[in-house]
């Protein structure tokens, strides 16, 4: 799989396959192909592991795209201002992701949900009580929210992140959930109930935007359904 990342902060990623190699993507992942990618739909791993990869973000199903000819072009594109990296998986270097950024990989990688052992504090955190788990052998290109932040843990060393900006982490790496004390920092920190603990050793990556900040920040700019309402009546009346 030869591939070129375009698109500069609105990235996307353009995959040359040869004929006969096969790239799998979540439903929906794929802009636009040359007209000889064959496209299949299908559950990978059966119902349960469908199910499991839906609550960690992930599409139902999953569509394996197989060039016809050498040469085919296929092009996906990230849901989200951002950045777009590739991560090599093998049984030396399995990962785990946030739900969303699985865009494309190569058809020897496994692609299944995890459940943090602490679901119910996960769960009411919002986010990150299921993440992607990667394994197997291949390319994997993941989409990363803003700009990357990467850290090397050493073994013992711990950070804490606000759950929406922890993108990719080593399975090497410790994850857990813990709730953020003291009344004050709760009502009037703004960090939310829940903080993500990451303790090394090994590699993480962070996004410096989330979908859920950028959409906070744009609600004041959002017209109300009141107001359009009364728009409409006023224009009904003037009629």
């Amino acid at each position: 799989m030869y591939y070129e990342i375009i698109g500069g902060s609105f990235p996307a990623v353009n995959v040359v396959l040869n004929e006969g190699e096969t790239v799998v993507t979540q439903s929906g992942a794929m802009a636009w192909a040359d007209e000889d990618i064959e496209m299949s739909t299908n559950a990978e791993g059966g119902l349960l592991k469908s199910l499991g990869r839906m609550f960690s973000g992930a599409s139902l199903m999953f569509v394996r795209h197989t060039a016809q000819r050498d040469g085919s072009r296929i092009t996906f594109s990230a849901s989200f201002p951002g950045t777009i990296r590739e991560f090599k998986v093998d049984a030396d270097h399995e990962y785990f992701a946030q739900k969303s950024a699985f865009l494309v990989a190569e058809e020897g990688v496994n692609i299944d949900a995890s459940v943090n052992k602490r679901f119910w504090a996960g769960l009411l955190g919002g986010e990150g009580f299921i993440l992607q788990k990667f394994t197997g052998e291949g390319s994997m290109l993941a989409e990363i929210d803003g700009s990357v932040v990467e850290l090397e843990l050493e073994a013992g060393e711990s950070i804490k992140v606000e759950t929406g900006h922890v993108a990719l982490f080593e399975s090497s790496v410790t994850y857990d959930v813990e709730s953020v004390s003291g009344f004050k920092n709760v009502f009037f920190g703004g960090q939310g109930l829940f903080l993500t603990t990451l303790t090394g050793p090994g590699k993480v990556w962070l996004q410096t935007l989330t979908a859920q900040d950028m959409a906070q920040k744009l609600v004041p700019y959002m017209p109300s359904s009141s107001g359009v309402t009364v728009s409409s009546s006023s224009s009904s009346s003037s009629n």
